[in-house]
């Protein structure tokens, strides 16, 4: 390396994984071109990686806020590219950060571009999913499996469910770090081709639980989901007291898979699939997109959710490149359905060039990766550069949304670093 070029990282090099950094080089000659590359290894072991071909001004510094990108994994100014920009190793892999007490720990590096690149300067970046005084819990009381957030504090503060297809601790302890108490729990503890029905009783319990957390002081919970996770969502806010706002992220409008049950009754069938509409494309990856029946058709009724019945908020989200679920369409039937009944208790936002995997800013986009219902790698769709900008403001998004609609009687903290 060489002893004059600096890599540096501001505010600090450690931070929350959904913060900004900028990143600045000096020391270099005047006009020089460089790489910048930016490496990682998820909970898997699996490498990321990133690079971005750069020119130094007159002064011989670099700042990726303001300075573009020539050639790459990205082109322009972007200040986070190097970031949500990498790119597995192995193709089909999806960034796994499931477990929210390891940091995604990111090395930066500055390369001479010519012969070999030889490295000039490096920096370590710990993103860190949990911020201080934010306590994390596994919970198994009851039927409940999952993990629970808290802020620090005394409170009161506002609660969330986070149901995702698979349980994952990201998006609930980064809330948590927001002022937010936050149960996540699994559409799925078995693999999924051996859960033949779903019961929303499950879900219920989550509910209750958060409503009776001695820190919780909103009168009702707030819901987040994302793919299957958002009929369950629905359902929840259409047959469960005291569901105030949901959160519905490129989901179905519809009961998708596996028939649910409530108190023992079956409250919906399932909307199934035609396989032979699936897609393969050269990259090895399917679309399942257009597999999936029509919930509109008559056969079909009995698996739309009633979400009339809710008296709880609705934020939509829905990305126009998801080729995973028809979502945008889902969500303009779900507004035509409100609509219909009379109802105004909705937002809805969409994204044009994102894809099915919207997630908390800066971690790697995701194209592809093995689909756990599928069987096989399936393409998510999105492009890069637009699905980033969706994701920056999405997550502010859901932050405001519960701000919104869970209040509570005194202001709530956030976790600091």
């Amino acid at each position: 390396m060489s002893s004059q070029v600096r890599l540096r990282l501001l505010p600090s090099s450690r931070c929350l994984f959904d913060d900004p950094i900028q990143v600045k080089v000096a020391g270099l000659k005047s006009r020089q071109v460089v790489t910048m590359r930016a490496r990682s290894t998820d909970d898997r072991g699996m490498v990321f990686s990133s690079l971005g071909t750069y020119r130094a001004d007159g002064n011989g510094e670099i700042d990726v806020d303001k300075d573009p990108s020539l050639s790459g994994s990205y082109i322009g100014v972007e200040p986070m590219g190097l970031l949500w920009s990498m790119k597995p190793d192995i193709l089909h892999k999806t960034f796994q950060k499931t477990n929210s007490l390891n940091p995604h720990v990111v090395r930066f590096s500055v390369h001479e571009e010519e012969g070999e690149g030889r490295m000039l300067a490096e920096a370590t970046n710990e993103r860190l999913l949990i911020g201080d005084g934010v306590s994390r819990i596994p919970v198994k009381e009851g039927n409940i499996r999952g993990v629970l957030f808290t802020p620090p504090g005394k409170g009161p503060f506002p609660a969330v469910l986070d149901i995702g297809t698979l349980i994952s601790e990201k998006r609930a302890s980064l809330l948590s770090n927001k002022g937010f108490v936050v149960l996540t729990v699994a559409v799925y503890n078995d693999k999924p081709a051996n859960v033949k029905e779903i019961h929303l009783d499950y879900y219920e319990e989550a509910v209750d639980f958060l409503r009776r957390h001695p820190k919780v002081g909103s009168k009702g919970v707030g819901v987040i989901s994302q793919s299957k996770g958002g009929d369950i969502a629905l359902s929840l806010a259409a047959f469960v007291p005291g569901v105030e706002a949901v959160v519905w992220i490129n989901g179905c409008s519809a009961n998708v898979a596996v028939p649910l049950f409530y108190k023992k009754h079956k409250i919906l069938s399932a909307l199934m699939f035609d396989t032979n509409k699936v897609i393969r494309t050269e990259s090895g990856a399917y679309i399942v997109k257009f597999t999936v029946d029509d919930p509109r058709a008559e056969e079909n009724k009995g698996s739309l959710v009633p979400i009339e019945r809710a008296k709880g908020r609705f934020l939509f989200v829905a990305s126009e490149d998801d080729l995973n679920w028809d979502s945008k369409t889902y969500m303009d039937m779900m507004v035509e359905r409100l609509k219909h009944h009379g109802k105004d208790n909705f937002e809805r936002w969409c994204y044009s060039g994102a894809g099915h995997y919207l997630e908390p800013p800066y971690g790697p986009y995701c194209p592809s990766s093995f689909h756990s219902l599928a069987g096989k790698p399936v393409q998510w769709g999105g492009e890069p550069k637009s699905h980033a900008a969706a994701e920056v403001h999405l997550w502010k998004k859901i932050q405001e949304f519960f701000r919104t609609h869970l209040r509570c009687d005194a202001p709530q903290d956030e976790a600091k670093l």
